[in-house]
């Protein structure tokens, strides 16, 4: 394996985890939104957490797709930051303000006109009314959660995500008190339901940017990017670049959404167990994703930071060195779950048919750990090497092809020879696991014939 070095690792690691431990536990604060809202909704009603379910699909689908192509500032401004061009930072942040400004216009376009969306699910009206509502109210924070991802690709780039998780967990802290008013209603408010989760994520999302910018104007490290010394009109050759970067960025992030949500629909056609017991599994799935999802942003911020310091090798043998960690970190979390899946189980509480359906499940999420950590960080070291357009393809065929299409094959017995055990639910999960072993194999081809072709075109500096 090419530049990459065992005696390194004491050095890469714990660079590693600095980064990556508040990186996970922002984002564990961030999907404890979405427990909140389903827990205190399902205690509303169930019309209102069908409402909630229908438009949070919509909304993340959107948001994912918009945020994902903001994310091009991390590693551009990660490779000026190793380079010690601090000045230049803030124009690529005030660029990247003006692109996040206009991708909200688009998205604030798709959300207040879900109509068509909606209408494919034949939800009854009050259903429908509600998540009209839902999405309306989160059009409203969608400009301040668009700025808050500029400031944190910033903060990534900078070394700096801690900034970012202890604000993450003020929003947290808020989201109990605000969801119990506007869902239930209080102090001479009316509850309004599942659409009450919305008024509360946008009060949150206002205040993290208005609390997030306050920091950077006040700090005095923030000072040599100079992201407020002037104002600055629309660069068009640099939103272009940010652009080219991440627009596949964001449709890498659409593919992997979707191709899971497509997952849920076709296993929702085994009847409700099924639906069930793969739901149990995919979220915790969700959980342990974070993980390498902290490690390969950190990954792409120490990459990014030796690639604009004119050190080639450097930034491959983090690359390397966080492939071997990663992986091995979700080895062992994978053999964690498979020899802990019954109590893990017993954390939801399923019926016992449920149970009973999930626990051969448990057995895909303890194997696909490994082709999900190589596959996420090598995506993320691409990234940092500004490598997006291929690593898209890449999801595009495997996720979509070998995922979803291999898993409606063998789930659903199209051609009759597929052997029981991978029939069902568990035919959709092969289908997953060897669609991420395929991108994983793929991806990190591309970053070794990547990081070569670097090292040729880029020698380091003779001192």
């Amino acid at each position: 394996m090419p530049h990459f070095k065992l005696s390194r690792l004491r050095e890469d690691v714990p660079a590693l985890l600095k980064l990556a431990g508040p990186l996970l536990i922002g984002q564990l604060a961030v999907i404890a939104f979405g427990v909140l809202d389903t827990a205190m909704t399902a205690r509303y009603s169930a019309e209102d957490l069908a409402a909630l379910a229908m438009a949070s699909a919509i909304f993340i689908s959107v948001y994912v797709g918009l945020t994902g192509v903001v994310s091009a500032l991390a590693p551009i401004a990660g490779q000026l930051f190793g380079a010690k061009r601090h000045s230049e930072i803030g124009e690529e942040v005030r660029q990247a303000t003006w692109l996040a400004l206009g991708l909200t216009i688009l998205g604030c376009l798709i959300l207040t006109n879900a109509d068509h969306v909606l209408e494919i699910s034949h939800l009854s009206p009050d259903i429908e009314d509600k998540a009209k509502l839902y999405l309306n109210i989160l059009a409203i924070g969608l400009p301040a959660s668009m700025v808050m991802r500029v400031l944190m690709a910033l903060h990534n780039a900078v070394s700096r995500p801690a900034v970012i998780t202890v604000i993450q967990l003020i929003g947290l802290g808020l989201k109990l008190p605000l969801n119990l008013l506007f869902i239930y209603g209080g102090f001479g408010i009316e509850g309004m339901g599942g659409p009450g989760c919305a008024v509360a994520t946008v009060i949150i999302n206002w205040t993290w940017m208005l609390l997030t910018l306050g920091f950077v104007l006040l700090d005095r490290f923030y000072r040599p990017f100079m992201i407020f010394a002037r104002f600055s009109p629309p660069d068009w050759h640099r939103i272009w670049v940010l652009l080219k970067l991440g627009a596949p960025i964001g449709f890498s992030y659409l593919i992997e959404v979707t191709s899971f949500t497509f997952m849920s629909l076709f296993i929702a056609r085994l009847g409700t167990t099924a639906l069930a017991g793969h739901q149990i599994v995919a979220n915790m799935g969700t959980v342990i994703y974070m993980v390498p999802l902290s490690l390969s942003i950190a990954t792409m911020t120490l990459v990014s930071q030796s690639i604009g310091a004119n050190k080639p090798e450097r930034a491959e043998e983090i690359g390397w060195s966080s492939v071997f960690f990663t992986t091995a970190t979700c080895i062992t979390i994978g053999i964690a779950v498979w020899l802990f899946r019954m109590q893990l189980l017993d954390l939801y509480d399923p019926p016992a048919e449920v149970k009973a359906f999930s626990i051969p499940l448990f057995l895909f999420i303890a194997f696909y750990q490994v082709f999900d950590a190589l596959q996420v960080a090598a995506a993320f070291i691409l990234r940092a090497y500004r490598i997006a357009f291929w690593p898209m393809v890449i999801y595009a065929g495997s996720l979509w092809g070998v995922g979803l299409g291999g898993g409606y094959l063998m789930g659903f017995n199209v051609f009759g020879n597929v052997p029981t055990f991978l029939q069902g639910a568990n035919g959709f999960w092969a289908g997953n696991s060897l669609s991420l072993a395929l991108a994983a194999c793929f991806l990190l081809y591309l970053f070794r014939r990547t990081a070569e072709r670097y090292e040729r075109t880029h020698p380091p500096l003779q001192v």
